[in-house]
């Protein structure tokens, strides 16, 4: 299968057409996009069967990438619910998808958001193999089998929890809250239950030979991540991470795609370092962070906790955020959940890319910036990042206040806050009037 993969094709000096639409994307030249494919510093997630695919890039250099997990559970949602969900991510700005389901008709629900998703669409095989025969049945033929059917059916990214090795899980119960990735705690449960190494591991090749096949992402997973602040950049977690390092250049070698996923509750302060250890271990891989949660303490509103780390995380080296919705730590998110964890991640994404200076990023904000100058609210509300919520809060704000009558009276130049006769906006156009008269 030489050649197949976007990695090898970019090894052998070819621009493939998903480089050329993702330096198109990036504003940035094919050739820069082809040397950081080559290089594994850049991945484009791209299965082959994948049809409908409008690719990204992911890369630390690129602008920031969200992803959106969906999925239903054995207690909650139904694959029309994941319909709306899918086009509520898509629609607010999710880069990419993750279909995490555990319950029902795995399979249907992922090739309907297969064939209706033109983002890239990751999984976590091993959630399907304990769907199938519980979490005795982890192993390496229902592994390789699950895998290879996920694969064929056109999934983009995959992440396995390879890096969770046997002797690791002493290190992580030691901890206030254990293991928290949910492939994590059940491989650990697994090996320590059979006492044998995490077949994610042993057979890393046999994954390999599949990826090669579709041009599968690897997205190394992070089963050891830390949930909550005390357990955060501790001795397991940092152990895991060694691991994925041997597997990233093991990717490369094979001429596999691959990102690596990282921590969930760390404190500001631990970020930068988070972000910097990784590159260096990691060989500048592709970094997916979840969060970061930067305090533990608000349940209800993790997702604008996680997108403050999540800002910081970008800023200081991450390629993706995982977005978090207010419902994490306590249900499955609905689809208003989904929507306002997008939106406060593309904020966060958003502004990480401004302070980087990365090509194109600051457009919007000139642009919304001419048009509050203008007053032109229906260039404004374009320009936004949820244009339906402002248009909203524009419409209720005249409504509440009373002021239709101003507001024709004065063509809306001016909003609530200030009213006509206060704002400041106006002001300085006359300021500026008066200037070009004088």
């Amino acid at each position: 299968m030489s050649g197949l993969t976007q990695a090898l094709l970019a090894k052998e000096g070819k621009i493939t057409e998903q480089m050329k639409r993702v330096a198109e994307k990036e504003g940035r030249s094919a050739e820069f996009i082809r040397e950081r494919v080559a290089d594994g510093r850049v991945v484009i997630p791209a299965n082959v069967n994948h049809t409908n695919l409008d690719p990204i890039g992911i890369g630390r250099e690129l602008l920031t990438k969200i992803n959106a997990n969906i999925g239903n559970s054995s207690l909650s949602s139904c694959p029309k619910e994941e319909q709306e969900k899918l086009r509520t991510a898509l629609k607010y700005g999710a880069d990419t998808v993750m279909d995490l389901s555990t319950g029902g008709n795995i399979v249907k629900i992922r090739a309907d958001l297969l064939a209706k998703c033109p983002a890239p669409v990751g999984t976590v095989p091993v959630y399907e193999m304990v769907a199938r025969a519980g979490a005795d049945g982890i192993g390496r033929d229902l592994m390789l089998q699950v895998i290879e059917e996920q694969a064929r059916q056109g999934v983009d990214y995959m992440t396995i929890h390879a890096g969770l090795l046997r002797r690791y899980v002493p290190l992580a119960v030691k901890r206030k809250l254990g293991i928290v990735s949910r492939g994590g705690a059940l491989l650990a449960g697994w090996m320590m239950k059979h006492g044998k190494e995490n077949p994610f591991y042993e057979f890393f090749d046999d994954i390999l030979a599949v990826c090669l096949k579709y041009d599968v992402t690897l997205s190394l997973g992070d089963g050891l991540r830390p949930g909550c602040l005390a357990d955060a950049s501790d001795e397991a977690q940092f152990a895991e991470l060694d691991t994925l390092g041997e597997l990233v250049f093991r990717c490369r070698k094979a001429g596999v795609q691959a990102m690596v996923e990282g921590p969930g509750h760390v404190p500001m302060n631990e970020i930068e370092m988070n972000m910097k250890r990784e590159q260096e271990v990691c060989g500048d891989a592709p970094f997916y962070i979840l969060g970061p949660v930067v305090i533990d303490c608000a349940p209800g509103y993790d997702h604008l906790v996680a997108s403050m780390g999540g800002m910081l995380g970008a800023y200081h080296g991450a390629a993706m955020l995982c977005y978090v919705t207010p419902k994490e730590h306590i249900g499955l998110p609905n689809n208003e959940d989904v929507r306002q964890g997008v939106v406060a991640f593309k904020i966060a994404a958003h502004a990480a890319d401004i302070g980087l200076g990365k090509p194109g990023a600051r457009k919007r904000d000139d642009a919304i910036s001419d048009a509050r100058a203008e007053f032109d609210w229906d260039k404004q509300f374009s320009c936004a990042l949820d244009e339906d919520r402002a248009r909203t809060a524009r419409a209720e704000a005249i409504r509440e206040s009373s002021a239709e009558e101003i507001a024709r009276k004065h063509d809306g130049k001016y909003c609530t806050m200030c009213g006509p006769d206060f704002c400041s906006v106006r002001i300085s156009e006359r300021l500026k009037q008066a200037m070009k008269q004088e």
